[in-house]
């Protein structure tokens, strides 16, 4: 079996998956809790907390380590104090229970959550909406990855967590907006599609963000009452804007399938209209369970299956962390 280590950004997370890839094992301890009270994540509060975390989630898994054969870990892309965390309890397991390693591209593992018990289905077509990622890829039937678009600024995720943080609802963001639109009942505010007309193949929320923004002010003089609309104006507004680039993309290219993963990916009113659009394009939609859309290491550890069999491993000094990376080089 497998071990999948995630601890990219504020989840710690491990996983067991046997070579046929069953799941025999997984728990995630989330700190949304903590870092609510400051609208985002705080570096150094999540580094403490996969700290005190990481090591009793293993001791959870030790009847299984006769039974590990490799080590797979998430180092890049994510933040740096997390990943280190991650990273450092690997090596110190592949020392002791003499384990080669697998390192992981985190945007990678969230494409492998569409095939968690299965084969990946190649070409396909992905859109990626996760953490501070937006961008649309065309993947080949021998797992090379294109970027064929990606956000000029603010991500799609982002954009809910900042707008909820204006509205003082915490964090994480996107599941307050979320549940806060359901809640409007006027169709009152018709914010602009970013970008909607041009040319362009890129992603922008700042824009439509700074339009929330004045609107949030203004209602903050009638007690708030406008929340739930401007809620459901600006989730629709940024869902519309995900949907007209990727209708010109599939305009341009043939699409068989289209994956969608991501944190970001669980938001109802997106799937809907993706399930629209591949309706139009003749496409599979193919969605990541709702469990595993969010940060996991199930998802790293079914990645790690498939270098395990083609025998991608990583040295113990070569394994390094990369807060920023780029999916250009990178294969499925």
């Amino acid at each position: 079996m497998i071990l999948g280590i995630e601890s990219s950004c504020d989840d710690s997370s491990i996983a067991l998956m046997g070579l046929n890839l069953d799941l025999i094992y997984h728990k995630k301890i989330t700190q949304e809790l903590e870092h609510s009270k400051y609208g985002g994540v705080v570096p150094e509060l999540a580094a403490r907390l996969h700290t005190a975390a990481l090591p009793n989630l293993i001791k959870e898994i030790k009847p299984y380590f006769k039974d590990i054969k490799a080590i797979a870990v998430t180092n890049s892309p994510g933040l740096s104090v997390s990943l280190v965390s991650g990273v450092s309890v690997a090596k110190a397991l592949s020392i002791a229970l003499k384990l080669p390693l697998i390192e992981i591209n985190h945007l990678v593992g969230h494409i492998y959550s569409l095939f968690l018990n299965s084969p990946a289905r190649l070409p396909l077509g992905v859109l990626l909406v996760s953490g501070g990622h937006t961008m649309v890829l065309d993947i080949n039937e021998n797992g090379d990855i294109a970027v064929l678009v990606e956000t000029s600024d603010d991500s799609f995720g982002e954009s809910f967590d900042k707008v909820a943080k204006m509205m003082g609802l915490g964090y994480p963001g996107g599941v307050a907006i979320e549940n806060l639109a359901t809640k409007s009942t006027k169709d009152r505010y018709k914010f602009t599609i970013p970008l909607k007309g041009d040319s362009r193949l890129e992603y922008s929320f700042s824009g439509l963000k700074n339009q929330v923004r004045i609107e949030i002010e203004k209602s903050l003089t009638n007690g708030n009452k406008d929340f739930a609309d401007i809620a459901f104006g600006f989730q629709r507004a940024a869902c519309e804007h995900i949907i007209d680039k990727l209708s010109k993309i599939c305009n341009q290219r043939k699409f068989s399938s289209l994956g969608v993963v991501g944190g970001a990916s669980a938001n109802k009113y997106l799937r809907g209209r993706l399930l629209e659009i591949c309706d139009k394009f003749d496409m599979s939609l193919l969605l990541a369970p709702m469990e595993f859309c969010s940060d996991n290491a199930v998802m790293i550890a079914r990645a790690g299956v498939e270098k395990y069999q083609k025998g991608n491993f990583i040295n113990l000094n070569d394994l390094k962390i990369s807060p920023r990376s780029s999916l250009s080089s990178i294969y499925l």
